[in-house]
């Protein structure tokens, strides 16, 4: 079985639980050694792509692939630095590092277009749960865990939703299950009489 075969490996819920609350604590506290020194906007610029940046090696390391890894993060920076070199608006910024972690994760995780958009609605409510957090709160850290609580769900998105995508091997052993099954039931029929 190819590398391109091979379904991608997922971390579980509870490591990507864990993974996005570390996140979070070092993103809001590395905010709050820096906001005091640099300028509040250029600070937290620093911090979403330093946390986003981490996310994105996480799920680059999470998934098993070894194909693309150094192509994928250069990728990565040049479409961040080129974000931050451009000056877009807060909420633009914001949206391009959440579309970047997006493209990592369907490259890395699915194999079709439905569950890489189930994976972008993801990504939109984890923005609109992190702003909604920071309004109420104002907490960093809370925006941040919002965040990363509604990403820790793409564990439960299934790499593809269509059944003509099944492997080979699921439809060899769905079809040895099923010859074991009657070879089965002909042998109690048999035994029965």
């Amino acid at each position: 079985m190819s590398a391109r075969e091979r379904p991608a490996a997922r971390p579980s819920f509870g490591a990507s639980l864990g993974f996005g609350l570390a996140l979070s604590f070092c993103g809001a506290a590395v905010l709050s050694v820096l906001g005091p020194m640099l300028l509040a906007g250029f600070a937290l610029r620093v911090v979403i792509a330093l946390v986003a940046f981490a996310y994105v090696l996480y799920l680059i390391g999470k998934s098993g692939e070894r194909v693309g890894r150094v192509t994928t993060v250069a990728c990565w920076l040049v479409a961040a630095i080129g974000a931050y070199i451009v000056g877009l608006p807060l909420g633009a910024y914001v949206l391009v590092h959440v579309g970047l972690i997006w493209l990592v994760r369907s490259l890395y995780y699915y194999s079709g277009l439905l569950p890489a958009l189930a994976d972008f609605g993801l990504g939109v409510l984890g923005v609109v749960f992190a702003v909604w957090a920071a309004q109420r709160t104002g907490s960093t850290w809370l925006a941040f865990w919002c965040f990363f609580l509604a990403q820790s769900f793409h564990v439960l998105i299934p790499q593809s939703l269509s059944s003509r995508d099944r492997t080979s091997s699921d439809v060899d052993d769905a079809f040895n299950h099923a010859h074991r099954m009657a070879e089965e039931a002909i042998r109690r029929l048999s035994t029965a009489r």
